[in-house]
């Protein structure tokens, strides 16, 4: 082990994700990678499971510095949280002006911009940079969303570019902004990987419960899916865990699984921020609120012994595949739209110049919720970069204008046949908002105004208005706000 200044980039934190984006690294024409682990056991363990990666390793942070060349760059890859600003603070004193520390973990963004608003005060840069992939991305190419400094981006970005998914020619990693900005794109990706997630499996537990199909004829539908408008990964995995046969059992896997879907947190941390922006997500919402259900057991078994009856599925004919396609297609549109709702407000509050058709570009390749959709969305930002809602694109707004029928026929049948479909019925009913002529708002502003005074506006001159409930019930114009 040596402390020379050979590496032009460093790791710190070897658990999965950080070896496996060090041996990426290494990888690469041009990179010598420096790797540290607070335990030295594990980087004890990557040198000699991968001799050839040729990585320069220190068993303290002070030799791990001392190893970069300048300006140094290191990859903090460790638990977020605690860990992490321990990890910033001892890079912090040992780092000089102009060096560079990086935290790939998924780190909520809020941390990030006081972060880098604490550590920009010594000279160094520091970049919160989402990387989205899993074990296999950060080992054969990961989608990287990087914030932080245009000037720490020259340096690092040749870096990552080396390391990123590629997708027609195009590396899957574009700077997104200043401080806090890749994170919080991070975090988005996550929430619509939820919603993604959800209404594919809503659409399986269709086709199974009330199509019939059993788990391998389920997998064949999602195969033929796959070579159509749906193509992505999370299809292609779908089928794979759907053929997938348990050697103990003999029975699907899909069955020996418990029904009870953890989480990370991200997909929370979107939607609470995005009530935060006013950013109405119930796609992704009630994705999160899915996998809560789910964990309370205790409270789903009360229910189903206090229920005598439930709905038998109902009958459907040869079309309910098609059906449950083009529902799942309409329903992912609007995930995705909500989704980038939030970038756009995101970046308007904390002062972020994003180029939403820059992020679908990078998504294609590399992360969970790559797909081919998104080359529609790049061209939906690239015909109108201002496009109020990415629902009223020509492409898009043919789409589910094609499948509305059958989207409402699959949310219907699911209500009749007793089959919790959240996702979908969400994203129609979000639909069904914009698309209505007039909303139900307008009672409760009524509602709000007479118990608290709210006011409100009319339809028929400018002005905020209260009426006197409590008196003769006359309208005052006030100076008040109706929201």
């Amino acid at each position: 082990m040596t402390s020379e200044a050979t590496a032009n980039i460093g790791v710190v934190g070897l658990a999965v994700m950080g070896s496996n984006l060090a041996r990426n690294l290494a990888s690469r024409e041009g990179n010598t990678v420096a790797v540290y682990n607070r335990s030295p056991e594990r980087t004890r363990l990557l040198l000699e499971e991968h001799p050839e990666a040729g990585f320069v390793a220190s068993e303290t942070i002070e030799d791990f510095v001392a190893s970069l060349s300048k300006p140094r760059t290191a990859i903090i890859m460790v638990q977020a949280g605690k860990g992490t600003d321990a990890v910033i603070s001892q890079l912090t004193e040992l780092f000089e002006p102009g060096d560079i520390i990086v935290d790939g973990g998924n780190a909520d963004f809020h941390d990030t911009i006081r972060r880098e608003k604490a550590v920009s005060e010594t000279g160094i840069n520091f970049v919160g940079a989402g990387i989205s992939g899993g074990e296999e991305g950060a080992l054969k190419g990961p989608s990287i969303m990087p914030g932080g400094s245009v000037e720490a981006y020259k340096t690092l970005g040749p870096i990552l570019e080396s390391i990123a998914a590629v997708v027609d020619g195009v590396p899957c990693v574009t700077h997104v902004g200043t401080d806090g900005a890749g994170h919080f794109v991070k975090m988005i990706h996550n929430g619509i990987e939820y919603a993604d997630m959800q209404l594919i499996a809503e659409g399986y537990d269709l086709l199974r419960y009330v199509g019939g199909h059993s788990p391998a004829e389920i997998a064949d539908i999602f195969v033929k899916w796959n070579e159509g408008d749906l193509e992505s990964y999370l299809i292609e995995i779908t089928a794979e865990v759907l053929r997938q046969v348990d050697a103990k059992t003999g029975k699907p896997f899909v069955d020996i699984v418990l029904d009870e879907a953890g989480s990370k947190g991200t997909g929370v941390w979107t939607v609470q921020n995005a009530l935060d922006l006013g950013v109405p997500v119930g796609g992704i919402a009630e994705a999160v609120f899915a996998r809560a259900v789910s964990s309370h057991p205790e409270q789903r078994e009360a229910v189903q012994e206090s229920v005598t009856e439930r709905p038998e599925p109902v009958d459907v004919g040869e079309g309910f595949q098609d059906d449950v396609r083009k529902a799942l297609y309409a329903s992912k549109v609007v995930a995705y739209a909500q989704g980038f709702d939030a970038i756009i407000a995101g970046a308007k509050k904390y002062g972020w110049d994003i180029d939403k058709g820059a992020i679908a570009t990078i998504w294609r390749g590399g992360c969970i919720i790559r797909a081919q959709f998104l080359n529609r969305i790049v061209e939906a930002y690239e015909n109108d970069p201002s496009i109020p809602t990415l629902l009223v694109d020509p492409y898009f707004a043919k789409a589910v204008a094609d499948g509305e029928a059958a989207w409402r026929r699959i949310v219907s049948t699911a209500a009749l046949s007793g089959i919790p479909a959240p996702g979908f019925s969400a994203a129609l009913s979000y639909y069904d908002s914009l698309a209505a002529k007039r909303l139900p708002a307008a009672l409760v502003q009524g509602q709000r105004d007479f118990f608290g005074a709210h006011t409100y506006k009319r339809v028929d001159m400018p002005g905020v208005f209260h009426t006197l409930w409590s008196g003769d019930r006359t309208e005052v114009e006030t100076e008040g706000s109706s929201h």
